[in-house]
């Protein structure tokens, strides 16, 4: 029994792992093979419902945006103007820069990230159970439980930090800001230079590693939920579904957040 549920729970853990191992570019069928095909493997159940989330986000709103009326909003017209309006004040409360690329990056990036949190209410075995019967032997069907789309969406991120940092201060004004930033002194610029670039790399960490581990440890308590007797399973699975219902949308909005305050931070010229 003991290894039954062990190999439920790494099948379960273990993405859909494409890569080159003995020279030869396949699927992964175990998590060595997986990790043994190094830096360039690329996760395609990452990849597929990322990208699936992201077409459901653009058709939705695309949809909704081609037929809305300047009546009394309905329906799911009503839904997307109070998320699309909640991002406006967001950003209007916490950036202080002018960009016109704030306001649509801050919606896509919270409505992305909240659609694939949201897969996680499926039950365990629904998705990885369609996908072997189709073939596929292992299906991680949530991307933000894997380190690689939390990490892809931050550095993303953090890119346009330093892109918007060297606009607005020019290389010069953002270098002197490394440099004289906490301290103004100039025999202070070594220590200057390791809290700054240290506190600059820290930022793309502490989105992807925030979303990631709250996002992967409610998934493994649903894969140690799917393990115990039928009866039990559902007597826990309705709470911590629900509880679900604050930590998906949250971990949306913290990362949504962070993002708006750390661009707005290199907007501002010293």
């Amino acid at each position: 029994m003991a290894n039954s549920n062990a190999e439920y729970i790494q099948h379960h853990l273990q993405n859909l792992t494409f890569g080159k191992i003995d020279g030869t570019w396949r699927i992964a069928e175990t998590q060595q093979e997986a990790l043994d095909m190094g830096f360039w493997a690329i996760h395609l159940d990452t990849m597929a419902m990322s990208l699936l989330m992201g077409f459901v986000f653009l058709f939705i709103f695309r949809k909704i945006a081609k037929r809305a009326n300047s009546g009394v909003p309905t329906g799911m017209q009503g839904f997307v103007e109070v998320i699309v309006e909640f991002v406006q004040n967001m950003v209007r409360d916490t950036f202080y820069g002018r960009s016109p690329l704030i306001a649509p990056l801050a919606l896509t990036i919270f409505m992305w990230i909240l659609l694939m949190n949201s897969l996680k209410w499926i039950p365990v075995d629904v998705i990885p159970g369609i996908a072997a019967a189709i073939g596929i032997p292992n299906f991680k069907y949530v991307p933000t439980a894997d380190p690689n789309a939390t990490f892809g969406m931050s550095i993303g991120v953090f890119m346009l930090i330093i892109f918007y940092s060297i606009k607005v201060k020019g290389v010069g004004g953002f270098s002197k800001e490394l440099a004289f930033t906490p301290f103004n002194h100039w025999s202070l610029i070594p220590v200057n230079l390791v809290l700054e670039i240290l506190g600059l790399l820290t930022k793309p960490f502490s989105l992807a590693l925030r979303l990631f581990g709250n996002m992967y440890a409610g998934e493994v308590v649903f894969i140690l939920i799917a393990l115990l007797p039928f009866w039990i399973q559902w007597s826990l699975y309705g709470p911590w579904a629900i509880f679900h219902i604050l930590v998906i949308p949250l971990q949306a909005f913290i990362f949504m957040v962070l993002s708006i305050v750390y661009l707005s931070a290199a907007h501002e010229s010293h």
